[in-house]
Order: structure tokens, then C-alpha cells, then sequence
């Protein structure tokens, strides 16, 4: 984080848990701005003299729609910027959301919906 320290444009935050703000607004420019896109069940702690003192932007964004989803889907191909997800089947939301209670997740969970309806699919067929 050090390192990094002051060379960001700007950072779309799509956590949804509050967590201290401080230190990604660090790793803003003057004059960046972070998007927080994420919805948090608390209250963030906004530092004022972070924002004010660099000229530093917070905003919030609802998500878009189509056209928004795919220039932004476009814009991070484009620059090679890609998600860390954990894939999980439909079998597996009830330990995934115990894992979420106890903020034992690194990355963002995928349902992988399709495959786990094939496999159901699958399954009932054999058992007929």
C-alpha cells in the first residue's frame, strides 16, 4: 500500500462491509475520486481531512444498467483488469453465506448456477 501511495485516479469500492476508508484514499491522487458502489449495513467513517486537504472526490453510484454494465465490462478488458472470484454451486450458498458471517472470504463468491442446474438435471434423470 505504500508503494502505491498516491498514484490512483480513482477506485470503484464495491465492498459492502464497512471498513476504514482512510487507507484507500491514500492511495488517491490530488484531486482523485473513489466510487463507492458497494452497500455497507453501517455507517462509514468518512476522515474529512483526507477528502479536503488533496482535493479528493467520494461519490456513490448505484449500479447502471446494460449499456453502462458493457462500456465498463469493455474499458477493463481493455486494460486488463480482471476479478478474483471463488466459484461455488448452488449446493453451496448455505456454507458461503456462514463463511461471509464470519469474514472468511477472500474473494467475491460466484454462483455457478448453470452447472449446478445441469448436475440437478442429471441427477434427477438417473433416478428416474
Amino acid at each position: 500500500m505504500k508503494a502505491a501511495a498516491g498514484t490512483m485516479d480513482g477506485i470503484i469500492n464495491t465492498v459492502s462491509a464497512s471498513i476504514p476508508l482512510t487507507p484507500l484514499l491514500g492511495l488517491l491522487k490530488p484531486t482523485g475520486k473513489m466510487v463507492l458502489v458497494g452497500m455497507p449495513e453501517k455507517p462509514l467513517e468518512i476522515p474529512p481531512f483526507d477528502l479536503i486537504l488533496e482535493n479528493k472526490i467520494l461519490a456513490g453510484s448505484s449500479i447502471g444498467g446494460m449499456r453502462e454494465t458493457e462500456e465498463m465490462l469493455e474499458l477493463a478488458a481493455e486494460h486488463g483488469v480482471t476479478a478474483d472470484v471463488e466459484v461455488i454451486g448452488a449446493d453451496c450458498v448455505n456454507a458461503a453465506m456462514e463463511r461471509l458471517a464470519r469474514a472468511d472470504v477472500r474473494y467475491r463468491f460466484v454462483i455457478d448456477i448453470g452447472n449446478s442446474l445441469k448436475d440437478s438435471d442429471e441427477a434427477s434423470h438417473i433416478s428416474e
